[in-house]
């Protein structure tokens, strides 16, 4: 069953992917066949885990941004398209590992890979797909784009052991979970699109336009997916709606939850998430009281505060199909169900 809190989105600028996707059909052809040659390898489980998760579906939005942002940028060449590849590989690879430390059931509504063949098998595979990132990197002699997909690796290691320190702490500020979803989810998006730009060869104002877009988006679509976990359903989702509850994750229509509870509640958020001791009823009184104090809300109205800022972001481009495509994504963003 899908709450008030999917239904709060409907009054939005719905927003779709689709024109995206029908405009870069081409392109995004080429680079699943770029991914699906690399991530061959002689050791069979690992082409086996890789497509388990690769082939499981998902949008491939963050590949499929270095292609839209290269195109946008007036690039009539296909040195996109291994940056791309690249991309996929990095967000894939730490996928896996984000699900070995969560201890993740479910991903892309399919049995997450660590649950079938391991814990060390399914770490191991990130890394060698992390590994065939860099080969694509180095094999398009930009040595700019490598930078900018080599930085986005660090940053998001660094986002994922941020949030791993502070995942469970009631009192985190809004400030500090801001940075630590720019860093994890924002940074691949805005790293993403800058490459792109960077491979069409424009000037540093249209590439920082592209990467300032590539930011928004992502905090973005990391604010409408901490909503959906309170607003969504499983069958949707690709993933079990409450994971975030249930794992203890301090996201942010919880903290505003918190916030905005009274001394009744308090325990109950101690109980639940401080000390992780819930029952099967628990969830339900969550998601209630994260709709009844305007926190899912509020976290879909700042959602769309950072698409609004994304959509400004391209203003330095001309009007044209892939501008309108990329605006139209970032209006998707919020208003997905999935």
């Amino acid at each position: 069953m899908v709450l008030d809190a999917a239904a709060a989105t409907l009054a939005r600028q719905p927003g779709s992917v689709d024109r995206l996707v029908r405009l870069a059909a081409a392109d995004m052809g080429g680079v699943d066949r770029l991914i699906t040659d690399r991530m061959q390898s002689d050791v069979p489980v690992i082409p086996a885990l890789a497509e388990h998760l690769i082939a499981a579906g998902g949008k491939r939005l963050r590949p499929l941004l270095t292609v839209a942002a290269a195109r946008l940028a007036g690039s009539d060449n296909d040195h996109c398209l291994k940056l791309a590849a690249a991309v996929e590989f990095i967000h894939t690879a730490t996928l896996l590992h984000d699900d070995v430390v969560d201890g993740s059931q479910l991903r892309r509504g399919k049995v997450a890979a660590h649950l079938i063949w391991g814990a060390a098998q399914s770490v191991l595979v990130g890394d060698f797909l992390f590994a065939r990132a860099f080969e694509l990197m180095v094999e398009t002699d930009s040595m700019r784009a490598l930078q900018i997909l080599a930085q986005a690796s660090r940053v998001i290691a660094e986002g994922e052991v941020l949030q791993l320190m502070r995942s469970h702490d009631l009192n985190l500020s809004q400030a500090v979970y801001l940075e630590i979803i720019a860093a994890k989810t924002a940074e691949l998006f805005a790293a993403a699109a800058e490459a792109g730009a960077v491979s069409a060869g424009v000037d540093a104002d249209k590439s920082k336009a592209l990467r300032d877009y590539g930011m928004s988006l992502g905090l973005a679509f990391q604010l409408a997916d901490d909503a959906l976990d309170y607003g969504g359903a499983t069958e949707t989702l690709g993933k079990n709606a409450g994971d975030d509850f249930r794992e203890g994750k301090a996201t942010l229509p919880l903290l505003l939850a918190i916030a905005r509870s009274g001394p009744r509640e308090a325990e109950f958020w101690e109980r639940a998430i401080g000390r992780r001791e819930q029952t099967e009823a628990d969830f339900r009184r969550a998601r209630e009281l994260i709709i009844g104090t305007g926190a899912l809300d509020a976290t879909l109205d700042l959602a769309a505060e950072y698409a609004d800022k994304a959509k400004a972001a391209l203003a330095v481009f001309p009007a044209n199909d892939w501008r309108e495509s990329l605006e139209s994504l970032a209006d998707f963003a919020v208003s997905r169900r999935a």
